[in-house]
């Protein structure tokens, strides 16, 4: 049996995903996308194999793998990645890596420009935006609203708004400016696996971090506060 099976996996937010895409004709031959919110490192290899049992395929005809490398939960991009890197060294395969941007963005693109949003919290947004056909005009960024306008420059028309951000991006840009599909909210999976198949791998992929995580490590003296707390 060759190794004809790319395995992708997403756990950069509320979902903990797994998918098998035949790579000698694109099908899938399975896909399992749960919503779990938190708690990816104990439900993600369990998924995997749910994935592999429902496929009637084993580790051994895993010939590539993806995983979606954020922008996102930061825990969760954690556990993907990592768990990613185990498998290139305990299967001998390389993985790519694909931002949480561009596969939300990739079902959309055959119709016009996309703009990818995610809401980053704390008054910002992850935002990156692509051309009819998938070509990157800016690259993954942390913006505020009112920045959108400039991000976005002058587009043209057709542009169409996806992801958990694209509400914020109405209100910022104006009903007008844009066609947008909230309920477009995560990145596809399957969408992963597609651009992962038609992409080369390079370096071992690495988490994407727009900005520094929300939690802060504690000072000694905020540790012993909140011990005596």
């Amino acid at each position: 049996m060759g190794k004809d099976l790319l395995l992708a996996i997403d756990t950069a937010n509320e979902r903990c995903s797994a998918a098998l895409l035949r790579l000698s004709d694109g099908t899938f031959a399975a896909i399992r996308e749960e919503e779990i919110g938190r708690g990816h490192a104990e439900r993600l290899m369990g998924v995997i194999e749910e994935v592999l049992t429902e496929a009637g395929a084993d580790w051994s005809e895993i010939g590539k793998l993806a995983v979606c490398i954020g922008p996102g939960s930061f825990t969760g991009i954690r556990v993907g990645v990592s768990a990613v890197r185990g498998l290139e060294l305990s299967l001998g395969l390389r993985a790519v890596g694909i931002s949480t941007l561009e596969a939300l963005a990739e079902p959309e693109w055959s119709e016009g420009p996309v703009l990818a949003v995610h809401d980053a919290r704390r008054g910002e947004l992850y935002a990156a935006l692509f051309a009819q056909g998938g070509d990157p005009l800016r690259t993954p960024e942390a913006v505020t609203p009112e920045a959108l306008g400039t991000f976005i420059g002058a587009v043209g028309a057709g542009l169409r708004v996806v992801g958990t951000g694209a509400e914020i991006a109405r209100e910022a840009l104006g009903e007008d400016a844009a066609s947008f599909l909230p309920d477009r909210r995560f990145a596809s999976l399957a969408a992963l696996a597609r651009l992962a198949a038609r992409r080369e791998p390079g370096a071992p992929p690495l988490p994407l971090y727009l900005r520094g995580a929300d939690a802060k490590a504690q000072t000694p003296l905020g540790l012993r506060a909140a011990a005596q707390a």
